[in-house]
């Protein structure tokens, strides 16, 4: 075997010159362990990209190969935090010299937790995409956490046309009667010909990313996460009993939205949401009457901060 191998990244000028934004690699699978507030460290299957940019001109290229080991030492030996993730940056940029002087990771995976159902008390695994991205700049570190988190919409139109057969139908079986037995009424309401109409509902999707204040110790995607469920109040359930079902359709009832009231009702909760120094926010409502999706986007506000 030859003891000394060509490095052609580093003996070969590029054959057309010029800087690059980024360079590196991407769907990088690893196993993490991964600490969420204050919990105990969780293993996750990530995703994984990682880039560094390029400002020599005349370089070939980056040590892709550095960066992967950097990769693996944080697998074998750590768990993702912020302090680890900082870390990682700052040993990408040392690891390239004078070739890098910006450089990014991003992580994707999903973070399971396991949820009580809302009377019972049965609990299930639910199951939240997850995305932790970290970039190095001339101006600092910032971190961002994003989390998709699925629930509940019903329409308030259709609920309001649905009332509105409810009441026809009230009319045309009492209307012509002087007076109405409480219990005839009582009975007739539990048949269909007295809820002769429901209103539509459909899963929806929430995505929230925040950026985190620069002196943040932690990843609080468990308090993300249950700031958004807590502000929507109709999560999708995972182990169900019947009267957790009927407590979801109560729940359902009382909280009526269109995109528009969901998006509001986020960007209200987010602004107190300690943790995000900025956020952007996204939800998507998959209709079950049109064949298109009704949606809604919006952001803090700051200057210089996120856009829609």
């Amino acid at each position: 075997m030859p003891k000394v191998m060509p490095d052609i990244a580093h003996q070969t000028n590029a054959s057309l010159e010029g800087t690059l934004d980024w360079v590196g690699m991407s769907q990088i699978e690893v196993p993490l362990m991964v600490q969420a507030d204050e919990g105990a460290p969780r293993q996750v299957a990530a995703k994984v990209e990682a880039m560094v940019n390029l400002v020599q001109p005349k370089a070939k290229g980056i040590h892709m190969s550095r960066l992967y080991l950097l990769l693996e030492q944080l697998s074998n030996e750590s768990s993702l935090t912020t302090e680890t993730l900082r870390l990682l940056l700052t040993d990408f940029i040392e690891s390239h010299d004078d070739l890098s002087d910006q450089g990014r990771v991003r992580f994707a995976f999903d973070y399971h937790l396991q949820r009580a159902s809302l009377i019972s008390g049965k609990k299930g695994w639910k199951a939240y995409p997850v995305m932790i991205e970290g970039r190095l700049t001339t101006t600092g570190i910032d971190i961002e956490l994003q989390v998709t988190v699925p629930y509940s919409s019903t329409c308030p139109c259709s609920a309001a046309l649905a009332r509105q057969l409810i009441q026809q139908a009230f009319s045309d079986r009492f209307g012509a009667e002087d007076k109405v037995d409480s219990e005839t009424v009582h009975q007739w309401l539990g048949t269909t010909q007295g809820i002769v109409a429901t209103p539509h509902s459909q899963r929806s999707l929430a995505q929230v990313k925040i950026k985190l204040a620069a002196d943040a110790n932690e990843l609080p995607i468990c308090a993300l996460i249950d700031h958004i469920e807590d502000a929507l109040k109709t999560p999708v359930q995972a182990a169900v009993k019947r009267e957790d079902e009927q407590e979801f359709a109560r729940l359902n009832g009382q909280n009526l939205m269109f995109c528009e009231d969901a998006a509001r009702r986020l960007k209200h909760h987010l602004n107190q949401f300690d943790a995000a120094a900025d956020f952007w926010l996204r939800v998507d409502h998959l209709e079950s009457l049109h064949a298109h999706d009704a949606s809604a986007v919006t952001v803090k506000g700051l200057a210089n901060g996120y856009t829609a």
